[in-house]
């Protein structure tokens, strides 16, 4: 009989259960380091994201009925040296194009940079439910502490709580497992090797190797850890052939990450604890009362 009244509570509970299902649009923070060594990084942000929208939308992400959209965070500006929005278009949230142009407001002037406290930020804004949700931090630095209230598992536990994919795009090392140096790697082992000819191919057995100061422990591991992937900008400012497999690369697996991310699902507000008591009761009752016929 417990098995019977067990099987008819959870008739009445799961109707509130909620499905995940894959996001049709994207909600796309980029986190950016305002120092002086940032230029080349601000302008690429601005002419990659056309194409990454382009290719979102051509995979189904951002088409219909939602739009992609996208904010920008800076970080360690002279003047303002915490996590700080730029505008986009006409408020926080823009375009792909909007966000492109927005770019030009980043600052080259700052000295201390503390990537958590762009990252939390981002965490902070207005966003849709049912959409992917996407961080994307770009910094040549590892963290200087400026916001001594964040931790690492602090920070990592509100990413996934809010159902944040992190990207880090960063001055840091990566090879694959026959010692190859990788463009990036996810927190799959996949690594992205440059071919030599303007592309990329994708190999097994992806690991980090060096880089500056403590960016592994600050930004690899927390993008690794989100699910997401981490990404050495000392090829991308290579330029020429390998910028352009590094784009390629780097576009392709963000594609690939939000098509296959699941939306957050939306609140549902859950039955009250004397709702579900009664409704037991009630069962109970039922079958007694069915038993005894």
């Amino acid at each position: 009989m417990h098995k019977q009244i067990a099987k008819w509570v959870a008739g009445l509970i799961l109707p509130f259960s909620i499905t995940s299902f894959a996001a049709d649009a994207v909600d796309m923070v980029f986190v950016v380091d305002e120092s002086g060594s940032m230029s080349g990084e601000h302008s690429w942000i601005a002419t990659m994201v056309n194409d990454l929208e382009n290719q979102l939308i051509a995979n189904g992400v951002g088409a219909s009925p939602n739009s992609n959209r996208y904010a920008l965070v800076g970080f360690g500006e002279e003047t303002n040296i915490g996590g700080h929005t730029h505008p986009v278009g006409s408020g926080t949230w823009g375009t792909a194009s909007e966000l492109s142009t927005a770019t030009s407001s980043l600052q080259i002037t700052g000295d201390i940079e503390d990537g958590w406290d762009g990252i939390n930020t981002a965490i902070g804004l207005s966003l849709r439910p049912g959409v992917a949700r996407n961080i994307i931090l770009v910094t040549d630095e590892d963290r200087d502490v400026f916001n001594n209230n964040l931790t690492f598992g602090g920070l990592l536990g509100d990413l996934f709580n809010d159902g944040f994919l992190l990207n880090s795009v960063v001055d840091h090392g990566f090879e694959d497992g026959d010692q190859f140096e990788a463009f990036g790697i996810d927190s799959e082992g996949n690594a992205y090797v440059d071919d030599g000819f303007g592309s990329y191919f994708q190999t097994l057995g992806g690991t980090p190797t060096t880089g500056e100061g403590t960016t592994e422990a600050d930004y690899v591991d927390l993008a690794l850890a989100t699910g997401g992937a981490a990404w050495d900008l000392n090829l991308l400012r290579l330029g020429g052939s390998s910028a352009e497999a590094f784009t390629e690369a780097f576009i392709d697996i963000k594609v690939q990450e939000i098509s296959q991310q699941e939306a957050p699902p939306e609140t549902v507000p859950a039955p009250s604890v004397p709702y579900l008591m009664l409704m037991g009761l009630f069962g109970w009752w039922h079958l007694r009362r069915k038993n005894s016929i």
